[in-house]
């Protein structure tokens, strides 16, 4: 079950077949958290009114990576997976933008691109594949939390950050796990393989070991900043 706002949602049969989706080169969202998201481009101003009227869900998906010089101005292709996520905050700035929150409902694999005539692009869904994102708390046991939080605490240390540990020692193994990933400074294909990763575990062993990598070439003044 997810809870996203006032909606929950239990199985695959309570999301639509057909989805808007938002690509975004560098965003990783998951399911269970929350992308605040500024909204200024008149396609995804029309988008937005659209889900509002409508399921309140946006697929978030980043252009293929394997493309050179994507214009993301046009309809650059898409990478297979996204996550979809349920608009559950919305505000209007004054100044023709939008401040939104997406919370994340489940991950998807593209069906098929549609045709369609609205400013945005809509995809038609395939949410089988991922049926595990629908209970919190899957994988938790098989993560190992004390390397996570040693890794973190390397991290913050050689970058001498500010944190709220309290934060993260009381966070579930997902809320830990997922949230680190989606604020992990990678790149969009270290992005795209956090959120390919078949399970928890797996998203943990990845994210330690690009820790790890973005400490070592630290080290070694290989310059490029974190998780490059």
């Amino acid at each position: 079950m997810t809870r996203a706002g006032n909606r929950i949602y239990e199985t695959v049969e309570d999301l639509p077949l057909v989805v808007p989706v938002f690509p975004l080169p560098g965003v990783l969202l998951l399911p269970r958290r929350t992308l605040p998201l500024e909204i200024f481009e008149p396609r995804y101003l029309a988008m937005t009114d659209a889900v509002l009227a409508g399921e309140r869900l946006i697929g978030m998906i980043q252009p293929r990576l394997d493309v050179l010089s994507v214009a993301l101005a046009g309809r650059p292709p898409l990478e297979a997976v996204g996550c979809l996520g349920r608009l559950t905050r919305y505000v209007e700035n004054g100044d023709g933008r939008l401040s939104i929150t997406l919370t994340g409902v489940s991950r998807f694999r593209i069906a098929e691109e549609l045709a369609t005539t609205t400013p945005y692009r809509q995809v038609r869904i395939d949410v089988e594949p991922f049926t595990a994102d629908f209970r919190p708390g899957t994988g938790e046991a098989g993560v190992d939390r004390g390397a996570v939080l040693a890794t973190l605490r390397a991290f913050v240390t050689a970058h001498r950050l500010d944190v709220e540990w309290s934060r993260f020692e009381t966070a579930s193994n997902e809320a830990l796990v997922d949230g680190l990933a989606m604020m992990s400074p990678c790149g969009p294909r270290e992005k795209q393989a956090l959120l390919e990763k078949p399970s928890l575990a797996a998203r943990a062993e990845l994210l330690i070991a690009l820790t790890e990598r973005a400490l070592g070439e630290a080290e070694g003044g290989g310059g490029g900043g974190p998780l490059q």
